[in-house]
């Protein structure tokens, strides 16, 4: 994991962000539901305005995971009123972290869940929390084996289809 480091995602880099999220989303999740829905979200979720907005918001980071220079997964943390439910005080949300599918199974999922981790304590929080999917089992299988639990779930639209998120924590004390 030498050539491996994680970079703070500045505005500058909207365009590189957009491409690697509309590429890792659609790689996780983009054969598993109907196009018209996927397609839909792809274009609001990801709209380079829109993407601009979460990267000017307080309290929100995007960082990459780069191989050398080149991206190959990415990170969003939330704290504060910046994350997307208030489930748990004193507490980080992972909003999003992705990686492209050729580095998948390499322990860099491991690599960067433990920089959140290590961000959120030393912004002195006392947890950390995620939303995933209640139907990627291999997503779930990850968070458990790295100590966290369900707690809780919340409704999830990717267009105009209702789906539900498992919410998962993994106290850091």
């Amino acid at each position: 994991m030498e050539n491996y480091r994680i970079d703070k995602i500045s505005i500058e880099q909207l365009e590189e962000l957009r491409s690697i999220s509309i590429e890792t989303f659609t790689d996780a999740f983009g054969d598993k539901n109907h196009q018209a829905d996927f397609d839909g979200y792809l274009q609001k979720a990801f709209d380079a305005n829109q993407l601009r907005n979460e990267l000017e918001t307080p309290d929100s980071y995007f960082y990459f995971l780069k191989n050398t220079d080149e991206p190959v997964g990415y990170l969003k943390l939330n704290t504060k009123k910046a994350q997307s439910d208030q489930v748990l005080d004193n507490a980080m949300e992972v909003e999003r972290i992705y990686l492209k599918r050729h580095v998948q199974g390499k322990g860099l999922g491991t690599l960067l869940l433990n920089f959140a981790m290590q961000e959120a304590k030393n912004k002195g929080l006392m947890a950390i929390w995620l939303g995933v999917w209640e139907e990627n089992n291999k997503a779930i299988a990850f968070y458990k084996r790295h100590g966290f639990e369900v707690f809780g779930s919340h409704p999830f639209k990717l267009g105009g289809d209702l789906q539900r998120d498992l919410l998962m924590k993994r106290l850091l004390i």
